[in-house]
């Protein structure tokens, strides 16, 4: 197998999502990386994103509200998605991880992953909510 050649700018995009945990698109990474890079591409951060993804450096999570989302933390561990911000945080719970033995019983191949997500209303959002629940029965009792 061939070395890979190192890559300031793809270095830099792995730098960045060490940075974040709210799991950004490439066209946020995109963003940042101009500002160190102005003529740094879109494809270059989307090429240099897969390959980190491909190499097991990143996460890509996909089917997140239509963009591909990126998450440096590669361990196991659930995703949340606001259904009304959009918002994606990492789940932390630590009985979910027998989920793999319990779906591979009744399985005569060999599960080695899974990706577990979890969709609802974010602690600001929920707030939102029910402050936007309250106001409208205040107004209707007027």
């Amino acid at each position: 197998m061939a070395t890979l050649k190192y890559s300031r700018q793809r270095e830099s995009i792995k730098e960045f999502l060490q940075t974040r945990t709210d799991h950004p698109t490439a066209d946020v990474v995109y963003e940042n990386m101009k500002l160190i890079y102005p003529n740094i591409s879109l494809g270059t951060v989307y090429r240099n994103l897969s390959l980190l993804a491909d190499l097991g450096e990143i996460k890509k999570l996909s089917s997140f509200a239509g963009a591909d989302h990126f998450d440096v933390c590669t361990e196991r561990h659930c995703h949340f998605m606001c259904t009304r911000c959009n918002r994606i945080m990492d789940l932390e719970s630590e009985g979910i991880h027998h989920i793999m033995d319990n779906a591979g019983e009744n399985f005569g191949g060999k599960i080695t992953d899974y990706s577990a997500r979890f969709f609802g209303l974010c602690e600001d959002c929920l707030k939102e909510t029910q402050k936007e629940t309250a106001e409208e029965k205040n107004k209707n009792k007027t």
